[in-house]
């Protein structure tokens, strides 16, 4: 069963709702979140937020932190995710921010740091692939999903 099948059966068990702050994937996290039939009952929407300035103005998350650690970061990460839980008011929020194409002066192509944000609080992971575009933001996805699932396992 693919990850986000698991995620609605874990969400609808525990009567529980999700949201998303995504970045560098696109949305491509709330595509597969609501390709699940019936997913209207536990998902309650996202916001892509490829824009720094839509990461400060939506999401809350301040300039001073982008500044002093990086738009990658696990600290903007966490931020993502914590802004999007409070905005929409969703039990757990999971946030993407990073590079599908092109490094920068702390992190190669292909890095992705995951924030998860719920009743155990905020956690961030890194994650780093080698792939082309696309293919990175299918493996950010893909990662993203499965830490939230195992921190949704956790809270049950």
């Amino acid at each position: 069963m693919k990850v986000e099948y698991r995620i609605a059966e874990l969400l609808k068990q525990q009567g529980r709702t999700l949201s998303a702050a995504e970045s560098c994937t696109g949305g491509r996290i709330s595509h597969l979140i609501t390709t699940v039939s019936g997913s209207s009952a536990y998902y309650l929407g996202s916001v892509t937020s490829y824009a720094i300035s839509v990461k400060e103005q939506l999401l809350s998350v301040q300039e001073s932190l982008i500044s002093e650690n990086g738009v990658v970061s696990s600290q903007v990460a966490a931020a993502m995710a914590e802004g999007v839980r409070q905005l929409t008011g969703s039990d757990f929020s999971v946030s993407t921010t990073g590079l599908a194409e092109g490094g920068d002066e702390h992190y190669p192509e292909g890095t992705v740091w995951i924030g998860v944000c719920g009743p155990l609080g905020t956690m961030t992971e890194i994650f780093q692939c080698d792939s082309d575009r696309k293919g990175n933001i299918r493996k950010f996805t893909q990662e993203a999903l499965l830490f939230l699932e195992k921190y949704i396992k956790a809270c049950n």
